[in-house]
Parts: C-alpha cells; structure tokens; sequence
C-alpha cells in the first residue's frame, strides 16, 4: 500500500512546486484548502482534495482520521501575492495565527490520526542578534518588539508544537528568503537566498528520511549554517523542478 500524505499548503508557493515531486514518487497525497477553486486545481494536478478550514480543528481531525495519513506536509501561510510591501502589515498577523492555531490543529489531528511525521515550514531569519552564521541550537528572537514580536511569536509557537507532538516525529524546515517561481521574487537575496524548488526538495527529503529536529536551508552560509540540513537530510541547493521529467514519470 503506498504511503498517505495529508498535505496543507499545497497551493502556496513550495506548496506548488513540492506536489508533483511527491506524485511523481508514486505517494497518495490529500491536499486541502479553503478554496474550492484551488482544491479544483488540485484535483486536476493528480491530488486528492478537501476543502477545509486548518481554523476548524474538529473537521480536520475528521479529515484525517478518514485518510489515515503516515505523513503530514505543513507549508500553510496566509500572506499576500507577492509578498506586497503594502499589504504586509496586515498579513503578518493573520500568518502568525496560522502558525499559532493552525499548527496546533495540524498537530492534534495528525496525532489523533497516528500519522508518524510531521513537516512544517519556519523562516531563517527569526534568531535572536548573536554569532554568526546562526546555528539551529542559537535561540529565537523572544525579546523582539512590535511586528517583528508577532512573527517571531507565531514562529516559536509552530516550532514548539511540532518539535513537541511526541511520538510523532516532528521537523522543521528554517527557510531562507524564498525566490522564483511563484514567491514573486526573481532575484536572489544577497545573504539569505533559497530558491523555492530547493525549499521543495529539503521538504521532499525531510519527509522521507530526515531525523527530528531544526534545519536551516539558504543557497549561502553566510547568514546562517546549513551543515546540519546538509549531513542529516543530504541536501544541496541548485535543485530545480524538471516538469518535463515528471511528466514522463521520472523521479528527481
């Protein structure tokens, strides 16, 4: 029987590029999302689709008793297209409660579930001011103050839960600043940069072999060490997502 991945935040940018690698590796994937246009979408991708509020624990709880997931995939934000300067204000609460109260969701159904994984999306730039390049043991930036406090906030709470959903094997994926298809970014940060199908791949990995814990990902050392996503999950940047080999069923 092939393996079950309940997968929230397949319509976003990693989200996006993350999916066909996951069916072309034969997995049975159940995507949800609040739209039920993008749940469409996802369908006629190859996925199974629900549409569901991550808002709504006691759905999601059913959801996934119902789908018996081995793995949990976490890459849900609520942010604007583009990242739009204007808009952030605003967004960086909204994405601080997905982080808050939809990862605690995720993580009580996934348990409820007896799913054994769980990979979730966190930021790299979070670290409290100390040596760098940040190592994923330094601490976060608790002491922070005003937006930066509520996202740095909503940070700690997503890591706490899954780190903390013993026996389920919790792992967190510290991105860089994303760039490419998608995040509405071309270029490259110059300290922090990850181009977004080698975020892809790192969750790809995560998922199938990657032992419990933090794990820094950016194209540069620089900012912050990428030694251990490097030795425990045997990462590398400069993947990029071949379409035209999964359409012919290859696997990266």
């Amino acid at each position: 029987m092939c393996t079950r991945i309940f997968f929230a935040g397949a319509t976003g940018a990693v989200g996006k590029r993350l999916l066909p690698l996951l069916l072309a590796r034969g997995y049975r994937v159940l995507a949800s999302s609040r739209d039920p246009a993008r749940a469409e979408a996802l369908r006629a991708a190859g996925a199974e689709a629900l549409v569901l509020d991550v808002f709504d624990g006691a759905a999601l709880e059913r959801a996934m008793l119902e789908f018996r997931p081995q793995w949990v995939m976490h890459q849900l934000t609520d942010l604007p297209p583009g990242l739009d300067p204007a808009r952030m204000a605003e967004a960086t609460p909204r994405n601080a409660r997905v982080r808050r109260e939809g990862t605690a969701n995720l993580v009580a159904a996934a348990r409820a579930a007896g799913a054994r994984r769980l990979v979730a999306q966190s930021i790299a730039w979070a670290y409290a001011p100390g040596p760098l390049p940040h190592h994923e043991r330094q601490p976060l930036d608790l002491a922070a103050e005003g937006p930066r406090a509520i996202s740095v906030g909503g940070v700690a709470a997503l890591e706490n839960a899954v780190l903390g959903a013993a026996p389920l094997e919790g792992l967190v994926l510290r991105y860089g600043r994303l760039y490419g298809p998608g995040t509405g970014c071309d270029e490259p940060d110059p300290r922090l940069a990850l181009h977004v199908d080698d975020a892809a791949r790192a969750a790809l990995l995560a998922l199938e072999w990657g032992a419990p814990g933090c794990y820094n990902l950016a194209e540069q050392d620089g900012e912050v060490s990428t030694a251990l996503a490097r030795h425990r999950l045997g990462w590398q940047p400069g993947f990029r997502l071949d379409a035209r080999a999964l359409t012919q069923g290859e696997t990266p």
